[in-house]
C-alpha cells in the first residue's frame, strides 16, 4: 500500500523547461551551446530516490526506503540549424561496467528495462531548441501503437481492462508526447538546464534570480530560481554553476491537496488520531531543487550535472538524486553518498520482466507465458483427431495499415480484427497452443507463427522480411469492405 499511494503523490510532481536569466555586463563569458554534429557522446548516469513515510508508522525511519539505478546512455546531435537541433539518444537498462554483482541494489535498472519494453524502443530521436530542451519527438504513433498492442495482448495473454491505468497513461502520452522523453531520457532536460543558445556573461559569486510558473494539475505554482557562477577552471576550460529553486509553499500545498487526501485515506485510523498541529503539518507541502552544473567554456555544453529534488507533503518526503557525467571528460562534482553506499534499505519489490521478442510487438508468437488450459468453446471438431482437427478460421478485418516497425525490420502491417472475429481468433489460438499455424491473405501464406499462448484482443502484426511494397498492397486489399484473412494449422 505504501508504494501505491506514494506513486500517486509523486506523479503530480512534474518539472518544466527552465529559462536562463540575463547576466550583468563584465565577468566570465560562457559561450552559447554549439555541439559538434555526428559525434556520439556517452554519459554515465546514476540515480536514487529516498522515500520516507515514517510519520505514518510507529517506528521512525522504519519505512524509509531507497531505490537506485546506474546507466550508460549515448547521445548524438544529428543536425543543427538556426531553429534547433535533431538529437538521437540510444538507451540501455544495463548496468555500466564495474558494477557487476550489485544488480540486486539497482532496482531502477530492472524497472527501466520494463519501461523500454513497454514503450517498444531503445532509442529516441528528438527535435530540440538551441539549448537542447526537447520540443518534439519522432515515432510517437509507433510507440503509442506498441503500447496499445501490449495492453491488448497483455503480459501472459490477459488484456488490460478498459478502465485500467494503462489506458490512462496512453491517453496522457497522446496528449503530451514529451512525457515519453521525461520517462525514458530525463537526462536530456537536465543537461539542457546548463546550456544557453547564446553567450552569457557572469561574475563569480554574483547571484541572479528569475521566476516562472509551473502547472500542477491545473494549479499555477510560482517557482523562484537563483543562479550563481561558483568557479571556473582555466586548465579544464570549464565553469561550475549552481541553481537553487523553491516552489511557492502556499500554491504548491494547494496543488497537492488531492494527493494528500488520497494518502491520508490509506492511513485512515492513524489520521483520526492526529493532533491539530500534526494535521496542519500533513496538509502542508514544499518542493525545492538544487543543481550543480559543469559547463564547457569551449562549446557551452554541460559536461557534468548533479541534481537533488526534495518534495515534502502529507507527512512524507521524497528525495531524488541524479548525477550525470560525460565519460570523455574528468568528473569534478562530488557524488552524493546514497549513490555509492554499499548498504541500502531497499523496497521489497518483485520485478518481473515484461515479455518481449525480436519479432516485434503484437506478433502472434511473441508471448511466452505457459499455455492456458483449453476452453469448451475451442474450434475443435473431434477430440480424437488432436491438432489436425482444428478447423481453419476466416476472420473479418476492421482495419489494416502499414506502420514503421520498432525493430530492424523497417515496416510492418498492423491488422485489427472486428470484435466478433477477435473472439474467434482467441478461441483458435487457445486450441492451437504449441502448434505452428499459418496466416493467409488472398490465399497466400504470409507468416507461420507457433502459438505459445491464447491471444485475445484481435491484434495481428505482420513484419519480418516482407517487402514494404507488398505490405502496402496487402494493406490496401484488407482495407476494402468485408476483407478477411484466414488462420489455420500448418499442413
Amino acid at each position: 500500500m505504501t508504494s501505491l499511494y506514494w506513486k500517486s503523490f509523486a506523479s503530480a510532481c512534474l518539472c518544466v523547461t527552465l529559462s536562463h536569466p540575463a547576466w550583468s555586463a563584465g565577468g566570465i563569458e560562457i559561450p552559447g551551446y554549439a555541439p559538434a554534429t555526428g559525434v556520439e557522446r556517452s554519459y554515465r548516469v546514476q540515480k536514487a530516490t529516498e522515500t520516507d513515510m515514517s510519520f505514518w508508522f510507529d517506528k521512525p525511519g522504519a519505512s524509509a526506503m531507497t531505490m537506485r539505478g546506474a546507466f550508460r546512455q549515448r547521445m548524438t546531435v544529428l543536425s543543427r540549424d538556426e531553429d534547433g537541433m535533431r538529437v538521437r539518444w540510444s538507451l540501455s537498462a544495463d548496468l555500466p561496467e564495474g558494477m557487476a554483482g550489485l544488480a540486486d541494489s539497482y532496482q531502477m535498472n530492472l524497472l527501466y528495462r520494463n519501461s523500454l519494453t513497454a514503450y517498444g524502443t531503445a532509442s529516441l530521436e528528438l527535435e530540440t531548441d538551441l539549448n537542447g530542451n526537447p520540443r518534439d519527438l519522432s515515432g510517437v504513433d509507433q510507440i503509442v501503437a506498441h503500447m496499445r498492442a501490449i495492453a491488448a495482448s497483455g503480459p501472459g495473454g490477459v488484456p488490460a481492462a478498459p478502465q485500467s491505468g494503462v489506458y490512462d497513461i496512453i491517453a496522457k502520452l497522446e496528449a503530451n508526447p514529451l512525457q515519453i522523453v521525461a520517462a525514458l531520457v530525463p537526462e536530456a532536460q537536465l543537461l539542457a538546464t546548463g546550456q544557453s543558445y547564446q553567450a552569457e556573461t557572469m561574475e563569480i559569486g554574483q547571484a541572479s534570480a528569475t521566476s516562472r510558473d509551473e502547472d500542477y494539475d491545473g494549479v499555477s505554482v510560482p517557482v523562484t530560481s537563483t543562479w550563481t557562477l561558483k568557479s571556473t577552471d582555466a586548465t579544464a576550460r570549464t565553469a561550475t554553476l549552481s541553481l537553487s529553486e523553491e516552489a511557492d509553499a502556499a500554491a504548491f500545498s494547494q496543488s497537492q491537496q488531492p494527493a494528500i487526501a488520497n494518502l491520508m485515506s490509506g492511513f485512515a485510523e492513524r489520521a483520526k488520531n492526529l493532533t491539530a498541529d500534526q494535521l496542519a503539518s500533513v496538509k502542508r507541502a514544499s518542493k525545492n531543487r538544487s543543481v550543480e552544473l559543469v559547463v564547457s567554456l569551449n562549446d557551452g555544453s554541460t559536461l557534468e550535472a548533479s541534481e537533488i529534488v526534495t518534495v515534502e507533503a502529507g507527512g512524507t518526503r521524497l528525495r531524488t538524486y541524479t548525477h550525470i557525467e560525460r565519460e570523455d571528460m574528468p568528473a569534478s562534482l562530488p557524488l552524493p553518498a546514497v549513490l555509492t553506499a554499499k548498504d541500502l534499505q531497499t523496497p521489497d519489490l518483485h520485478i518481473d520482466p515484461l515479455p518481449s521478442a525480436k519479432a516485434g510487438p503484437g506478433i502472434l508468437d511473441e508471448l511466452s507465458t505457459p499455455p492456458a488450459p483449453p476452453k469448451a468453446s475451442q474450434t475443435v471438431t473431434s477430440d480424437n483427431d488432436g491438432p489436425k482437427a482444428i478447423a481453419p478460421v476466416s476472420l473479418e478485418v476492421k482495419s489494416a495499415k502499414v506502420v514503421s516497425a520498432l525493430t530492424s525490420f523497417g515496416s510492418e502491417l498492423d491488422i485489427m480484427l472486428t470484435p466478433e472475429s477477435a473472439a474467434k481468433f482467441q478461441d483458435f489460438t487457445q486450441a492451437a497452443v504449441g502448434e505452428i499455424t499459418q496466416v493467409l491473405i488472398n490465399d497466400k501464406v504470409v507468416i507461420e507463427p507457433r502459438i505459445l499462448t491464447p491471444i485475445p484482443g484481435g491484434h495481428i502484426v505482420i513484419n519480418g522480411e516482407q517487402d514494404p511494397k507488398l505490405l502496402k498492397v496487402m494493406a490496401e486489399q484488407l482495407a476494402l469492405p468485408g476483407a478477411k484473412i484466414v488462420v489455420r494449422l500448418r499442413p
